[in-house]
C-alpha cells in the first residue's frame, strides 16, 4: 500500500463509505480476520472470539482514541429480526451495537445470548416464593 492510499484511509469518514479489505490479527483469540465471509462491506469484530477494539466514536469514523479492547456483553434484536452483539470496553465502559456477521461463531452468539438465563438475578430455589410475593400464586402446578 503506498502512502497515498494510507494517508486517503485516515481521512474522516473513510471507512463509513469505503468497503474494510484489511486483515488482522485478533488481539484476543489470535486469528486471523478476513473481510471476506462478513456479509456486508464492513469487519468490524472478530467472527471467532466476538472481540473487537475501541476505535470509533461513532461507526466508521476511527476518531476513538481509546483503543481497549470491546468485550461481547449481550445480543439483541433489531427491527426486521436482525441480531447485533452489544460491546463493551474493558479500558472506558463504552457500548456499542455491532451487526452480527454472516460467519460469526453462532455457538458463541448463543452462550451470549443465553448468558441472563443462566445466571439469573435472583436465586432459581426462591422462584415460587418471589412469585407469591408479587401476588402470583407461586406455584408451577396446573
Amino acid at each position: 500500500m503506498n502512502r497515498e492510499n494510507k494517508r486517503r484511509q485516515k481521512d474522516p469518514g473513510y471507512y463509513r463509505t469505503h468497503r474494510c479489505e484489511e486483515v488482522f490479527t485478533c488481539k484476543v483469540c489470535g486469528r486471523q480476520v478476513v473481510p471476506e465471509g462478513a456479509g456486508s462491506g464492513h469487519r468490524n469484530h472478530c467472527p471467532n472470539c466476538l472481540h473487537s477494539l475501541h476505535v470509533d466514536d461513532r461507526p466508521g469514523d476511527r476518531a476513538a482514541c481509546c483503543g481497549g479492547i470491546m468485550e461481547p456483553v449481550g445480543v439483541w434484536v433489531r427491527k426486521g429480526g436482525e441480531w447485533a452483539v452489544i460491546h463493551r470496553c474493558r479500558r472506558c465502559g463504552h457500548l456499542s451495537s455491532n451487526r452480527v456477521a454472516a460467519d460469526d461463531n453462532p455457538m458463541k452468539l448463543m452462550s451470549i445470548a443465553l448468558k441472563p438465563l443462566a445466571l439469573p438475578p435472583f436465586p432459581l430455589e426462591r422462584v415460587e416464593e418471589l412469585t407469591a410475593l408479587m401476588g402470583g400464586e407461586g406455584s408451577l402446578k396446573e
